[in-house]
């Protein structure tokens, strides 16, 4: 009893300790609309403390009474004709109204025993909706796109039209934007978000000595110039397109899909229409103008894994593998999560297991070869990519084999099979005849104006009342570069999915993307530009307290680098980076046993064979992806594992990811090698360790921090000194090769801060 009256005690303190900081006292009171909306302010609690017994899941359903729907609300209750759940303007004959108030248990809303509990804002603003008129509304998803007008807010911080809208959201909750950040900081953000790289010491020179108006444009149009914006584009989308160098499976085998990983990133050097993008990847077979890069571009569809086990049933892995690129088409174009509809209508969203399989039916009529006897997989169609062929309508494929590679790409015959909805989802048990159609809460599918094929799929997609395409793909931009979406739920812009927070500002980025002819870098460059990107990632306690997860960006959110950028940034900075375009996966350094230990111990990739030379300094976007063994560093530090669509990437922290970036080949190896060059440098070691902070961090070192390096050097110079023998081991790291007639002792010491900086937090975050 005593530890429990502490605990209470000591429960009390914190609380107000922490209210004495003013970490509650500065949390704005949340204030009842003027005009309720439906979809932000009713339907998520509806959805929250309603919708498990009244909303669309007719298995669940209580006493008949659904509350998703107009229809279902208006009506009279079950045996009483003079009852209703809802009457629009009219509290005192509202059921539901009077339920959720009442006193006694036995009559109140939702009951007891449901541990669900509406607050008294919640039961204010469904009062007041249902005083407005109780008005419904298609999901604010569904509906079409209406570019709105941009605010108007006076303010010398505003940019661009971006910053219109999120300043005034900011002075709706009491929020102030920071002030733009230092040109060091701004510069090193806007190169890795552009590139994936740090800028090179020479361009954070050129900038920061240009003191003109366009200067920060002059730097984001160099960036987006650069071929290495097509890897930093590309990266992201080889996840949404689970491209992987395997096939996946107990026996994972090796696929030649990095020609199409190649296309990729030409297209969106070559800035590419996101339509034409798509186009290309979904339908580039069926075009009137295909040619052999239109088709390389539909190896999209074959990134699925393949099951090469023996023993395997033919027609149910087929129907899986149509399954896995109806669910991709679902996720990666419309934020929808289709899936839940593939074994019974979707539980939340107006799809049903016929709308599943009608979009299925694009899929289904794509040529399978059925195996020849004695074969264990049976190949789909593939590509002549022959060196002349390559040198040809495909210059961008970095191909140095003399040997021809094949790539997996679609084949379509309109009459190969019949589509049928698949009862429970179950393979061979076959139901109602389908056609090629879309979900018409999304879009009606409207035949004389779409072919039924998947050309006719990519103009549905891209036709302008579409009302998710254009708001999915720009919202995926804003999440690669704020670390969230508008929407955060990027994967689910359905029912259950999370509400944009500035619904304003996705509709008139998405209007003004479909009328600037879907041009990518135009995108980029807009939310680059603006003031909201630029502004600096100091957080004061009060914004912490207001809003602790950035949602109304009151100041940039300080990120970490994704796995691939944590080892092209100690690659680029230590000058031991590969930086060619293209080319087949590389394989990097790995400790032992990891793929013998995961593999059945056939075929080609049973054994881990490493590659040599400047292949090993290649970006990460190159490196080898087994689907049953990722590399250490890509695991370790969230990488999608390329098994099925991923439009967003974990964000974990856990004590392996400083072993790895304390223990990693490449940063010790990037650490010796910069030690190396700057110990053959004349100067002295507070120069030296200056050039290697400014190239590491991207900023002039500060006094402090340079005594404190300084120190440190000395103390490791006296340490090594003393164990010259411990000073080889350190260096003797990697197989770029050593600098001849090297100081030992000096080497390692200078090795020890670089490594040191390399481990900062500052380092691996975007400030």
């Amino acid at each position: 009893m005593r530890k429990v009256i502490l605990h209470i005690v000591f429960l009390c303190v914190l609380l107000i300790s922490c209210k004495e900081e003013g970490q509650y006292a500065s949390i704005p009171e949340k204030k009842i609309p003027e005009l309720v909306d439906y979809n932000f302010d009713v339907r998520p609690i509806l959805s929250d403390k309603c919708f498990n017994c009244h909303g669309p899941d007719a298995n669940k359903r209580s006493a008949e009474l659904r509350l998703d729907t107009p229809e279902g609300a208006y009506k009279a209750l079950k045996d009483s004709e003079n009852e209703y759940a809802i009457v629009p303007k009219d509290i005192e004959k509202s059921v539901v109204y009077q339920r959720i108030i009442a006193k006694d248990s036995a009559d109140l809303m939702p009951p007891l025993d449901s541990n669900l509990k509406l607050s008294e804002y919640e039961i204010k603003v469904l009062k007041k909706w249902i005083e407005q008129g109780s008005v419904y509304e298609p999901h604010w998803a569904f509906i079409p796109v209406k570019k709105p007008e941009a605010p108007q807010v006076s303010s010398d911080w505003v940019n661009n039209e971006i910053d219109q809208f999120v300043l005034r959201k900011l002075n709706e909750v009491g929020l102030a934007p920071n002030e733009i950040a230092d040109k060091e900081r701004l510069l090193k953000r806007v190169s890795l978000d552009i590139t994936g790289l740090p800028p090179s010491p020479e361009m954070r020179e050129k900038f920061i000595q240009n003191d003109t108006d366009n200067a920060y444009e002059l730097i984001v149009d160099e960036l987006l110039a650069s071929d290495h914006y097509g890897e930093k584009m590309a990266s992201h989308w080889l996840d949404v397109a689970r491209y992987a160098d395997s096939h996946g499976f107990q026996n994972d085998q090796l696929r030649t899909m990095w020609p199409w990983r190649d296309w990729v990133i030409h297209a969106f050097n070559e800035n590419y229409s996101y339509e034409k993008f798509v186009t290309y990847q979904l339908a580039g077979d069926l075009m009137p103008q295909k040619n052999i890069e239109t088709i390389l571009a539909t190896g999209f569809n074959r990134n699925h894994k393949i099951n090469q086990e023996a023993g395997i049933i033919e027609e149910e892995f087929r129907i899986e593998n149509v399954t896995d690129r109806t669910n991709t088409f679902g996720k990666a174009f419309l934020g929808l999560t289709l899936e839940c509809a593939k074994c019974h209508d979707h539980k939340y969203d107006p799809i049903c297991q016929k709308d599943y399989f009608s979009t299925f039916a694009f899929f289904d009529k794509v040529v399978h070869r059925e195996k020849a006897l004695g074969e264990v997989l049976a190949e789909p169609p593939l590509i002549t990519l022959t060196d002349e062929v390559i040198a040809k309508d495909l210059p961008f494929v970095n191909k140095k084999a003399p040997e021809n590679v094949d790539v997996m790409v679609i084949e379509e015959k309109p009459d190969i099979r019949t589509t049928h909805v698949l009862n429970r989802g179950v393979y061979d048990d076959k139901g109602e005849i389908v056609q090629p159609r879309t979900p018409e809460s999304v879009l009606k599918f409207d035949t004389l104006v779409f072919d039924s094929n998947r050309l006719g799929l990519t103009k549905w997609l891209f036709d302008t009342k579409n009302p998710l395409t254009s708001r999915v793909f720009v919202n995926r931009v804003w999440q690669e570069i704020f670390g969230e979406g508008i929407v955060r739920s990027s994967g689910d812009f359905g029912m259950q999915g999370d509400l944009p927070t500035h619904i304003g500002l996705l509709n008139w980025l998405s209007a003004d993307f479909m009328e600037n002819n879907w041009d990518m870098k135009r995108l980029v460059k807009q939310i680059v530009m603006s003031s909201t990107y630029k502004q600096s990632s100091v957080v004061t306690k009060e914004k912490l307290a207001a809003d602790p997860d950035n949602r109304y960006l009151s100041h940039m959110p300080r990120l970490r680098f994704s796995a691939e950028t944590i080892r092209d940034h100690a690659l680029a900075t230590s000058g031991l980076l590969n930086d060619e375009i293209g080319g087949r996966s590389v394989k990097v350094y790995q400790p032992d046993g990891i793929w013998e230990a995961a593999s059945s111990g056939r075929g080609i990739l049973a054994n881990y064979v490493q590659d040599h030379g400047k292949d090993l300094y290649r970006r990460g976007i190159y490196i080898f992806i087994k689907r049953t063994t990722l590399p250490p560093v890509q695991l370790t530090f969230d990488a999608a594992t390329r098994d099925q669509c991923e439009v967003k990437r974990q964000s974990t922290m856990t004590p392996l990811q400083a072993l790895i970036a304390l223990n990693d080949p490449t940063i010790l190896e990037a650490s010796r090698v910069l030690s190396e060059k700057l110990v053959k440098e004349k100067g002295t070691v507070e120069e030296k360790i200056e050039k290697a902070f400014g190239r590491i961090l991207c900023r002039n070192i500060k006094p402090e921090e340079k005594e404190m390096l300084v120190d440190y050097y000395h103390d490791q110079e006296a340490a090594f000194s003393a164990d010259k023998d411990k000073a080889r081991s350190f260096i003797e790291v990697g197989e770029y090769p050593i600098l001849e007639g090297r100081d030992e002792v000096k080497v390692a010491s200078l090795m020890q801060i670089i490594h040191t900086i390399y481990n900062l937090e500052e380092t691996i975050v975007k400030g």
